[in-house]
């Protein structure tokens, strides 16, 4: 059982919004020191399970590395839904014009 202390009710609330618990955060590493594990990553991303990790014949460290440069598609949704937002009202040439003649 890990002791998350004061990050306990967010890793709660993303077991719930995830619908599995959070997977250990490390594991043991050359000469048994702890590493960051990949499937935690993975977790955190809010990844399906097995997304990256599971793939045959990808390393750790490439594992990793495509876990590091990837996107937290939560947050690729927030920021287009944003974007998209303010495209979407944004004001017309016309509209400029009224407004800075007033």
């Amino acid at each position: 059982m890990v002791d998350w202390g004061q990050y306990t009710p967010a890793i709660r609330r993303w077991e719930t919004v995830l619908g599995r618990p959070a997977p250990h955060p490390t594991e043991p590493g050359r000469a048994g020191r702890p590493r960051l594990a990949a499937v935690f990553v993975e977790w955190l991303m809010g990844l399906p399970a097995g997304w990256v990790t599971a793939v045959p014949g990808v390393s750790r460290a490439a594992q990793i590395r495509a876990l590091g440069n990837g996107v937290v598609p939560a947050q690729a949704a927030a920021a287009v839904t944003l974007l998209l937002a303010d495209l979407l009202t944004e004001q017309t040439p016309a509209d400029h014009e009224q407004a800075t003649a007033a």
